[in-house]
């Protein structure tokens, strides 16, 4: 299941970070630096869903 979020984090960060921890203040994180800038968005997403999963 790890591997299918990291998949979605590369294409659509917010989902990714919210599958992995719900509507929190990662997930706002998220979303907000995919607004301001994909890269930023996608890194912060791959990122929380490879600490939580462990």
């Amino acid at each position: 299941m790890n591997i299918v979020r990291i998949l979605i984090a590369i294409f659509i960060p917010p989902l990714a970070v919210f599958l992995t921890v719900g509507i929190g203040k990662e997930f706002w994180i998220s979303l907000i630096l995919t607004i301001l800038g994909f890269i930023p968005g996608l890194v912060y997403a791959v990122w929380t869903v490879a600490k939580k999963s462990s």
